[in-house]
């Protein structure tokens, strides 16, 4: 087997595959690409890179991108997350029902205030759906959070920072759980949506949460020397 492997010049071990041209190089078993394969450029301000750069990756075979993989405003990242973590069951089709259903309430609320309001501030008000849940997620995005760390017998509530992938998880799911707590003889799309005006305006349930977290952290900071020891 191993005679086998060496001829072919690749191994496996512990579940890794590895392989001997051009120094050692290492993929995940079952990975449908080897690991000299570069990442699809589906974004078009990652397209305009220099010409060198592009030449580099003239002669290099490049990833299939994902079936939601896509620059257009219907399909951002962070919208696609958010109808990830409303989707139940699998229900994909109604997850999406309700955010199309919360985003048309969110630009009718947006309209109305912009009738009421004077003619002269009536631009200042935003009327894109998909910009005010992006601003909503931002602002409810936490910095920090607590982290229970033993020392000496005590356990101390440590502030760490979060990472930018935990800190929109939490922006979303924050909202999604606000608005969940509402009555529940209100639909759902009609409690996310005040949800996300709210978060968009820096007020809310989701950014006194945020508030109060960042509150418990800055108590806490003489304790933050124990994230290194």
């Amino acid at each position: 087997m191993l005679k086998r492997a060496l001829i072919y010049g690749k191994f496996r071990t512990n579940g890794i595959y590895g392989s001997f041209e051009n120094g050692t190089r290492w993929s995940r078993l079952m990975s449908m690409y080897p690991p000299h394969y570069a990442e699809p450029i589906f974004k078009k301000d990652s397209q305009n890179m220099e010409k060198y750069e592009l030449a580099k990756l003239s002669h290099v075979p490049i990833k299939a991108a994902l079936n939601s993989s896509s620059d257009t405003i219907f399909n951002a990242e962070l919208k696609q997350k958010m109808l990830a973590y409303i989707v139940k069951c699998g229900n994909s089709r109604l997850a999406r029902e309700l955010l199309t259903k919360t985003f048309e309430q969110i630009k009718r609320a947006q309209i109305e205030r912009k009738h009421l309001v004077k003619q002269d501030n009536g631009h200042a008000i935003c009327i894109d759906a998909e910009k005010l849940l992006i601003q909503a997620i931002e602002n409810s995005r936490p910095l920090l959070q607590l982290s229970s760390i033993k020392r000496g017998g005590v356990k101390y509530q440590v502030p760490v920072p979060l990472t930018s992938k935990k800190s929109y998880f939490y922006a979303m799911k924050w909202i999604l759980d606000a608005a969940k707590e509402k009555d529940r003889k209100i639909s759902l799309s009609s409690k996310l949506a005040w949800e996300i005006l709210d978060a968009a305006h820096g007020q809310g349930r989701v950014i006194k949460k945020k508030n109060d977290l960042h509150r418990l952290c800055e108590n806490n900071r003489a304790y933050a020397h124990y994230r290194w020891s």
